[in-house]
């Protein structure tokens, strides 16, 4: 199964077969909804959670000072996609060979953006399965209690056929829905926040007791916020697929939808992690749509939707994933771009994700150790690495200075943050029992 043509021909056939390069007609309005899938997913409704083990102050300006953060960073990748005239860098490791060289940028950048995407996809399978059964035992709290793991594979069994849609542009539909549904779920999510009030004696200290306890929540808590605001490393795929021309640079209408999914970005995030910590203070779930139990017809809506929106998430983060597969496949081993080759090598990528989603259901550790390991690289300092690699701005100069006071921060969250989520991970595992 050897593809044997000329090799000018063979690249063409090659990049109009992969999903990232086949397809370059999107709009701004793409940009925008593909990023608030990216980047508002499960990592919202653990907000409320993450202001408790930081308290007021520092999550506060941790959630504000992130958002200023990665919006920048993102601004730099979206002006990088193009900086070189009559080329494109339509995916991450393309720009972190240029920054660092052929082959040391993609040991950098690679084992992240896959850590990064097949850690999102198994976070969002464990988020599925859970706001399935969370739906199941609020519509019918007299049925038979159904095990967790049966809902991540019935969560499973729609990834099964929506990861055959061949590109980005092909689940635009999905995409689209699932951000509509991150709106819903997050205003829902506030909103009962809001009717059921400040809870009696709700209190906004510490849970932990022990002074190293506290010291490993904030850890935990800061790798949650990571994570939440992570969605960088499928910013140069998504605008691959937008049309460029020297006159109209792809930059332009791909930065018009940044700017729209950020403000959507604030909406959700902000009322989410404030109010929901406000209302209940330091007894709030990891998860603020189980903590919250009535009204039981809208809590149950908003678990749908949260089903609905991860959907699109995980084929968001699979995407970039599926690429790498296809064009190792293809253009390393040489096999025919065809249905088979596409069939084979997705489905195993989802049972894969499924089988680890099973076996590891600890969302909120796993938010935080995967938030502080690999999102803060992919998303808070590396872009900015990049930037002093290829821009190289004057040393001392204000541009020089903003980019490593972005370093410093996100290589803190980095160091910091999968210490909590680690422990995190330790202390549920002790109480488990694996298939659930």
């Amino acid at each position: 199964m050897v593809y044997e043509t000329p090799e000018s021909e063979r690249e063409k056939a090659i990049n109009e077969w992969l999903p990232v390069t086949s397809k370059r007609n999107a709009k701004w309005w793409y940009s925008a909804f593909h990023n608030v899938t990216a980047m508002v997913g499960a990592g919202v409704l653990s907000l409320p959670y993450a202001m408790a083990q930081l308290g007021w102050g520092p999550g506060v300006t941790i959630m504000i000072l992130s958002w200023v953060v990665t919006l920048y960073t993102l601004w730099q990748m979206v002006q990088m996609h193009e900086m070189v005239p009559g080329k494109r860098f339509d995916r991450y490791h393309e720009l972190g060979q240029y920054a660092f060289g052929e082959k040391l940028g993609l040991w950098i950048v690679v084992p992240q953006q896959l850590t990064v995407d097949v850690s999102s996809d198994i976070v969002y399978m464990v988020t599925g399965g859970q706001s399935l059964k969370k739906f199941h035992d609020l519509v019918c709290p007299n049925c038979k209690k159904i095990k967790q793991t049966y809902f991540i594979m019935i969560f499973a069994s729609a990834h099964f056929v929506l990861s055959h849609l061949p590109n980005f542009n092909s689940i635009s539909g999905v995409s689209l829905a699932a951000a509509v549904m991150s709106l819903s779920y997050s205003t829902i999510a506030w909103g009962a926040s809001v009717a059921k009030g400040a809870q009696p004696g709700v209190d906004y200290s510490y849970k932990a007791s022990s002074t190293s306890g506290k010291v490993f929540d904030f850890f935990a808590g800061l790798g949650d916020i990571a994570f939440a605001y992570a969605g960088h490393n499928v910013v140069l795929e998504i605008q691959a697929t937008m049309p460029s021309t020297p006159e109209k640079p792809s930059k332009d209408p791909m930065w018009r939808g940044v700017i729209v999914a950020y403000i959507i970005v604030a909406i959700c995030y902000l009322p989410v992690a404030f109010i929901g910590f406000w209302a209940f203070g330091n007894a709030v779930n990891d998860n603020i749509l189980i903590t919250l139990e009535k009204p039981i017809w809208l809590i149950a809506t908003a678990n749908m939707f949260v089903v609905i929106h991860v959907i699109g998430s995980y084929q968001i983060f699979a995407m970039p994933v599926f690429d790498m597969i296809e064009s190792f496949l293809v253009k390393e081993m040489r096999f025919k771009p065809c249905s088979r080759l596409r069939l084979i090598s997705r489905t195993s990528y989802v049972a894969f994700t499924m089988l680890i989603a099973i076996c590891f259901p600890f969302f909120g550790g796993l938010l935080s150790f995967f938030g502080g390991f690999a999102f803060a690289p992919t998303t808070y300092f590396l872009p900015c690495f990049m930037w002093l690699r290829i821009c190289k701005p004057k040393r001392f100069s204000s541009t020089w200075f903003i980019n490593w006071i972005c370093i410093t921060f996100g290589v803190l969250l980095m160091v910091l943050s999968p210490i909590g989520g680690l422990r995190s991970i330790i202390v549920s595992a002790k109480d488990y029992k694996f298939f659930s």
